[in-house]
Parts: C-alpha cells; structure tokens; sequence
C-alpha cells in the first residue's frame, strides 16, 4: 500500500498543476496526444532492451518489461533515478545474478543511456545551431560559479579516494567488476545492440512523446527544435535531486522550449500535458503492478 500512499501525497501537493494540465489536455488534438502515448509506451520496451543488453544471461523478458513499468512508478517516489535503480537492481539479483553485478549492469545503462542522449543533443545542435537561443538558459554570471562547484566536487572526490582506503579498495573492486562485465557484454553482438540501441532510442522516444504533445496543442516550434529542447533540459537537471524530476524538469522544459520559439503559454501547456501522460497517467498503474511484483517475489 506504501506505493498508493505516496502517490496520493505527491498528487495533491501538485493538485493545482494537475488541474491546469488536465484543463489544456481537454482543448487538444486527441490524435497526437495518442502518439505521445504510444510512444512513451515504447520507452519501457527501450528501457528494457537496455537493461538486457547490460548483462550475458538472458532475463524473462515478460518480467523485464513489467519491471520497467514499475521502476517508472518508483522512480517518480524517489531523488535523482534512485527508484529505477533499486528496483532493477532488486530484480536482477533475484534473477540470480551477483550482487556486485548487478550492480556493475546498473552502472552500465546509466552510462549507455548517458552517451546516447548527449550524443543526439550533439548531433541535433550541429545540424540546428540556431534551435535554442542558449544564452537564455543561464542566468548571467551563472557559468562561472557552475563550473567552479564541478572543480570542488571532483577535487572532494578524488581527495576522499586518495586518503580513504576502504572507499578506494570498494570502487577499485567495482570498477574491475563492471569493466569485465562491459566486456563480456560487447562480445556478444545481440547484446551490445540491445544495450546501445535501447540506450539511443530511449530519449528519442521520449522527444517524441514532447514533440506530439507539442504538435497537439499548436506549439509552432520545428519538430527538431523541440528535440534539441527536450534533451537540453533534461541533460540540465539530470544532477537535480527531486524525485522524478518533478518541479525541476517542468521548469526546465518551459525555459528550453521558449528558448526554441515558443510562446510561455503555450509551452507551459505543452509541458503541463506531457508530464500528465508521461508521469502522472502511468504513476498508479505503475505503482500497482510495483505492489504485485514485490508481492510476487518478482523484485
């Protein structure tokens, strides 16, 4: 029942953009939003062909998709992609899987789905330079002090590993881990096709789904440029720790899409709709089959 409560609190603290969000769905048009749908269906088969192709051993495939299902209910629950994590990680290691490799395939989507979405915001800005007007996206002065604080969290970082002991040995050991399992991986082609291919078309979906919104509601911003928008700012608020992005990706998205060419209105509408059919659609359906799964010894 856990699962159903805190829904139900994340629901009503956020009540008033789900009424605005539900206002804007009625006044658009009804075939688009169904391609946003379908497509963010799709990303759970993405998510679980990256998954598989993660790991040697075959994973019950019908397990794996209900998996990812319920990962995106638990990953709207917790900070920063916690909930995905632990519950794929849950469900590898009851697959039979070791715990240290398990963990060395999570470590292995997350870098592959990475690449793939800076990839194709690299890609998509060499083709449209002029899809976002970026120096809108960072307040003035705003550069300096970002890049100063990543400086300070990589010198914490690598000052904690020289003069810990116990911390270097355990990430020595984890990387070694997860070295050899990228290896094995990529000496399958099935594999590392499911791996890479899942880790690309995962976003894509995604900019799919904001794209057809978008195009529900009469956004007037080039397909394209809302891609480039879509992954700028979800690569902008990936260090955000809120759980599901929620409050950080909106704002993010409502900036990149005005900074695309969209007027605030609309893309504030455009935003409200796809979080409703990406987040807050799937969240019980997801947050119920989390229940079964766990009940079930599946995860």
């Amino acid at each position: 029942m856990l699962p159903l409560v805190l829904v139900a609190v994340v629901a009503v603290l956020h009540r008033d953009v789900l009424a605005e969000g539900f206002a804007h769905l009625g006044t658009a048009e009804w075939p688009w939003l169904l391609a946003a749908a379908g497509a963010t269906c799709l990303t759970w088969v993405a998510a679980a062909c990256c998954r598989q192709g993660a790991v040697v051993e075959r994973l019950p495939s019908a397990r794996l998709l209900a998996t990812q299902f319920a990962a995106g209910a638990a990953n709207h629950l917790l900070p920063t992609g916690l909930g995905a994590s632990a519950v794929n990680l849950r469900f590898m290691t009851v697959c039979g899987l070791p715990l240290a490799r398990s963990s060395a395939a999570i470590a292995l989507y997350l870098l592959a789905e990475s690449v793939g979405r800076l990839a194709l915001l690299a890609v998509l800005l060499l083709a449209f330079p002029d899809a976002l007007r970026l120096g809108t996206l960072l307040p003035q002065g705003a550069v300096g002090p970002l890049l100063l604080g990543a400086v300070a969290l990589a010198l914490v970082a690598a000052g904690v590993l020289a003069l810990v002991r116990r911390v270097r040995a355990a990430v020595l050991s984890f990387l070694r881990t997860a070295l050899g399992e990228a290896r094995s991986v990529h000496t399958r082609a099935s594999r590392a096709v499911a791996l890479w291919g899942g880790a690309f078309a995962f976003p894509a979906l995604q900019a799919a789904g904001l794209i057809a919104v978008g195009e529900a509601l009469g956004l007037g911003v080039p397909p394209l440029h809302m891609a480039v928008a879509y992954l700028a700012a979800t690569v902008a608020v990936a260090l955000v720790p809120t759980p599901g992005g929620l409050g950080s990706v909106e704002a993010a998205l409502i900036v990149a899409l005005v900074a695309a060419g969209g007027t605030a209105a609309v893309a504030t509408a455009v935003v409200l709709a796809y979080r409703i059919i990406t987040v807050w659609l799937p969240i019980l359906p997801g947050a119920l089959t989390l229940g079964a799964l766990v009940r079930w010894k599946v995860i």
